[in-house]
């Protein structure tokens, strides 16, 4: 069942809410960021991100293909979502598990994670090696 939740960095300049279902499954990557930061995180559509505060204290980081935009506070440095663009989909949103400020306790320990391979731009299948994310 979806749930709203509210999300933000750690200094609390930026904050937003978003609508999501745990339950539905979340993501770890191996891409060499999300290995670095060892990001945990979930994808929502554009409709169910709502950004409200914080616009001007994100700065962006771009690598690679240059087709997901990191956000992160220029304050504190967390980054709490990002965003891309699915040719199938449009506009989606990446929120940051770890920066849902009221998420559950259970909702965390129930929420399945599946594995995707950024390292070799295949975000369709689970790299060989997951035991390190």
């Amino acid at each position: 069942m979806k749930k709203t939740y509210r999300g933000s960095c750690h200094c609390g300049a930026v904050r937003y809410e978003v609508d999501l279902d745990l339950s539905q499954g979340t993501l770890k990557c191996n891409c060499s960021i999300c290995t670095k930061t060892r990001a945990w995180l979930t994808t929502v559509q554009e409709d169910a991100f709502r950004l409200l505060s914080g616009y001007a204290d994100l700065t962006e980081y771009q690598f690679n293909t240059k087709t997901i935009h990191h956000l992160f506070c220029k304050h504190c440095g967390v980054r709490s979502f990002g965003w891309g663009e699915d040719s199938e989909s449009g506009r989606f949103y990446a929120i940051h598990i770890s920066c849902l400020d009221d998420v559950l306790l259970d909702d965390l320990i129930n929420a399945p994670i599946g594995y995707v391979d950024g390292r070799q731009d295949n975000w369709k299948i689970s790299p060989i090696a997951i035991q390190h994310l």
